[in-house]
């Protein structure tokens, strides 16, 4: 009888139960949602060994700045959709990972410990380039045994074609950590060693100089990006009459002097040259390239980082054996230092400009690409603006109703603010002992491209941040990044994908039998 009541209850409960309503389905997020969900599905692991490694990384790129940049990207080149909508080149890589960005010896971290982890596997004190940690920094004497190979000793070793690009100068931090062996990043021409060292010392070689004299395999086949000054003595000027740093040798003739070795300065010069056969090195500026929303594109100017991208693999892809390519978008960065956040936007754009290129290029079945960033930045998204709301602007918001109001919110102290900011910063407002003192922004165009954001706390330059990176990731063994990793763990994906250890290992041995042999 129990039984029975209990059926009836449920039969009644079923009978009366209001249907499901299915207004759901006609949404367009609905249908975006299956059809991720189908194209995920679709998604097969790559397990075969890469042939060639590109690796991008975005200097300060942190989780905000990807955000803000898809939207910048998104309301800057005209599509109907809101920026909000827009996809990144680099966000339609099928792996994904969070990668764990401190230092040895700090939280958060500089750019000289971040890459020297993501290019040996080893993680060390900030300031350091491919040194393990605990030594002091600038100290020449440190033992040889504390260095650590970087990573383009490895991939000439193992016989791939090597190749850094970057618009930050070459012999800045990031893109010296593949190819240099330093006790302080500053170390990027003889005259920041002197006085230092009892100069040239073999364990205090200057970046600019341990680039050129590269003793592994048969030499870097390409370099592009800034920092002409480090290699040209102080005698010499560049195209825009810029004087060179260096006391004792002209870098650039010794490498024009090589065999099938050419050096740009210029556009012109570069887009002059032979798209293989050649070892390039291209500066095209005495310090950093310029930003991308300032950069001159006439023929004495500077090439893009596409274009850059786009040459060297071009270049690299004639070695039949395979290359690494290292390719940074240094001045997000230096934006984000400035609080500014429309070149940080402008350089955002212009770096996934330049993976689109690559991918339009290379065959995931046989090329890894690695998207990364070596750190974050104090770089914020607030306040409540309406969806279409310019992503440089000031903040706006909506009435009780969700209607958009008319003009921007203000905040507490009675001004509008921009919906980007920054905790630390040049642009701080003034502090007293009772109230804080803020710009009044109406009125002012702070989609400017050299407009400065505010900052909450002075400071003579913004600090980068200690969040979690991501990594984006397609190709061979490109599955293995995920979930949570220690920033390291980047190189040793790229070592298995590649089986770059045992290549090298390889290499060592028939080598050493070829010794025997004599």
């Amino acid at each position: 009888m129990a039984v029975s009541l209990l059926v009836l209850a449920a039969t009644a409960t079923a009978q009366t139960a209001p249907a499901i309503e299915d207004a759901r389905q006609s949404s367009e997020y609905w249908q975006l949602g299956k059809e991720a969900l189908a194209e995920n599905a679709a998604k097969r692991p790559i397990y075969g060994t890469a042939k060639n490694v590109i690796l991008f990384v975005g200097d300060g790129m942190g989780p905000t700045t990807v955000t803000a940049g898809r939207i910048y990207e998104g309301q800057h080149d005209g599509d109907d959709l809101p920026g909000v909508r827009n996809v990144l080149g680099f966000e339609g890589l099928p792996h994904l990972a969070l990668s764990k960005t401190y230092n040895i010896n700090v939280q958060v971290p500089d750019s000289a410990g971040t890459m020297t982890a993501i290019t040996t596997g080893v993680k060390t004190d900030e300031g350091l380039i491919n040194y393990m940690p605990g030594i002091t920094r600038a100290d020449c004497s440190t033992p040889a045994e504390k260095k650590i190979t970087p990573l383009f000793a490895l991939a000439e070793t193992a016989g791939l074609a090597t190749g850094v690009v970057s618009t930050a100068r070459i012999t800045h931090a990031t893109p010296a950590a593949t190819y240099a062996q330093v006790v302080d990043r500053d170390f990027e021409s003889d005259t920041d060693v002197l006085g230092i060292a009892d100069y040239p010392s073999a364990d205090c070689a200057d970046i600019a100089t341990q680039l050129v004299d590269f003793p592994y395999g048969d030499g870097i086949e390409l370099a592009l990006g800034g920092g002409r000054r480090a290699f040209l003595r102080q005698d010499q000027t560049g195209p825009e009459g810029d004087s060179g740093r260096r006391t004792d040798r002209d870098l650039t003739a010794e490498w024009a002097a090589k065999p099938n070795h050419a050096v740009a300065m210029t556009k012109g010069e570069f887009e002059a040259l032979p798209k293989a056969g050649v070892k390039v090195l291209g500066l095209f500026e005495s310090s950093h390239m310029q930003y991308d929303l300032d950069r001159d594109d006439s023929a004495g100017g500077e090439p893009s980082l596409a274009e850059m991208t786009s040459y060297a693999i071009d270049n690299l892809s004639a070695d039949p054996d395979g290359y690494m390519l290292v390719v940074e978008a240094g001045r997000i960065d230096h934006a984000h230092h400035e609080v500014n956040a429309a070149k940080a936007m402008g350089d955002t754009r212009a770096f996934d400009e330049a993976i689109k290129a690559a991918l339009a290029k290379v065959d995931l079945r046989d090329t890894l690409v690695v998207v990364t960033a070596d750190h974050g930045h104090v770089f914020t998204f607030s306040g409540y603006p309406t969806v279409d709301n310019d992503i440089l602007g000031l903040a706006d918001g909506v009435d009780a109703a969700g209607k958009p109001l008319p003009g921007p919110v203000m905040a507490g102290d009675g001004k509008p603010y921009t919906t980007l900011s920054y905790a630390n910063g040049p642009s701080s407002p003034f502090f007293t002992t009772e109230l804080v003192t803020r710009r009044d922004l109406t009125g002012v165009d702070t989609t400017d491209k050299d407009f400065h954001q505010d900052a909450l706390v002075p400071a003579g330059s913004e600090t980068h941040g200690g969040q979690d990176v991501a990594i984006y990731a397609g190709g061979p063994k490109a599955y293995l990044f995920d979930g949570t990793v220690e920033q390291s763990y980047i190189f040793h994906v790229m070592d298995e994908s590649l089986a770059l250890s045992r290549k090298v290992e390889t290499a060592q041995r028939l080598g050493a039998a070829r010794g025997r042999g004599r």
